[in-house]
């Protein structure tokens, strides 16, 4: 890549991710508020996953991007090249990326064993244990991130600031076998068995669902599709399906080019910053599809779920508390009546 070219690239990221810190973080919690406290036609347990989704992409929009890569373009020197942020960062990131992967796979698994089995769709669908699984998913994928703060440490480097050479702390990666084998078992766990996992359990949910419908007529699913539970699971199925696509096609890349650079590129003499090299282009760009990931379901839910417009619409435009105020004023106005007409009609003492 020639040198505007560079110059072009390095601007664009410089730009990106604050903007997808500004758009993400505030999308991500309002999606929480519109899912949670809204009635958007989600099961019980559709809510409880897709709620903690959208607060686990938020903690990652602020450790990965908000933290990590914003710093990095904008400072010379951000505050996590010391001890002992340094390995901090790196767990938090990794958990919180683990815990984003994993609630969709769960959700997937939960909806086909849900379509497959009566009994579980009585176990699976309540509140309750959904919320017991999603801590669950949180906690294991910490848990399982704690490796990740050993594999940096902070070592002073010679680097140019203001047109001085100066030497400052620098977190850099460590050049050990244990290092690489939990990187590379972490980018299973996060990146390369979710996807393989969602591509499974999402074939499965379709496959099942076009036997399960070869088996009506077409008046007998034109009746099915009138419940309000089946249109609340056709609903849920089609959110998860979307939500899926989206996490498979973001995240792939980046699983992808990450193994190539492990592999073939990983040296110690490589510089990961030459953009003259394609693929450390390729990897910024998968880098910044996955970092997408986090601040599209937002959009995701307005384009596929007309529940979910209205409910966003009535939030905005503040219909709901004025439905909610016109029917307390109705109520009241009824009640008085029926007083009035009770007082009218009694006889006098």
């Amino acid at each position: 890549m020639e040198g505007v070219g560079v110059t072009v690239f390095v601007t664009i990221q410089k730009v990106y991710y604050p903007l997808l810190c500004i758009m993400g973080i505030p999308a991500n919690l309002f999606t929480f508020y519109m899912i949670r406290f809204r009635k958007c036609g989600m099961s019980d347990t559709a809510v409880v996953y897709l709620s903690c989704l959208a607060i686990a992409d938020t903690f990652y929009l602020v450790w990965v991007i908000l933290i990590d890569l914003t710093l990095t373009f904008w400072l010379p020197q951000p505050f996590w090249h010391s001890h002992p942020w340094c390995g901090i960062l790196g767990f938090l990131q990794y958990g919180s990326l683990c815990s984003s992967s994993w609630i969709v796979v769960v959700f997937a698994i939960e909806r086909y064993r849900v379509l497959r089995s009566t009994a579980a769709k009585q176990h699976f669908s309540q509140a309750r244990v959904t919320k017991v699984i999603c801590a669950a998913i949180v906690a294991a994928s910490h848990l399982a991130s704690v490796p990740l703060g050993w594999i940096n440490v902070v070592t002073s480097a010679n680097i140019t600031v203001a047109g001085e050479n100066v030497t400052l702390p620098r977190c850099r990666y460590r050049e050990e076998f244990y290092a690489t084998v939990i990187v590379w078992v972490t980018a299973f766990l996060s990146g390369g068995v979710p996807v393989a996992l969602v591509i499974i359990f999402n074939y499965l949910i379709g496959h099942h669902l076009c036997r399960a419908s070869n088996l009506f007529t077409e008046e007998e699913r034109r009746v099915m599709h009138g419940r309000s539970t089946r249109g609340m699971l056709r609903r849920t199925l089609f959110l998860l399906g979307t939500v899926s696509l989206a996490f498979v096609v973001l995240s792939l890349p980046r699983f992808v080019t990450y193994c190539i650079l492990r592999t073939k590129y990983n040296t110690g003499n490589f510089n990961r910053n030459d953009y003259g090299v394609p693929i450390n282009v390729a990897g910024d760009l998968a880098n910044m599809l996955q970092n997408l990931n986090s601040t599209t379901n937002f959009l995701l839910y307005c384009m596929v779920s007309g529940r979910f417009r209205q409910e966003l619409l009535r939030a905005v435009t503040c219909r709901a508390v004025t439905a909610e105020a016109s029917s307390f004023l109705t109520h009241a106005v009824k009640v008085f009546s029926v007083s009035e007409h009770k007082a009218a009609s009694s006889p006098p003492l």
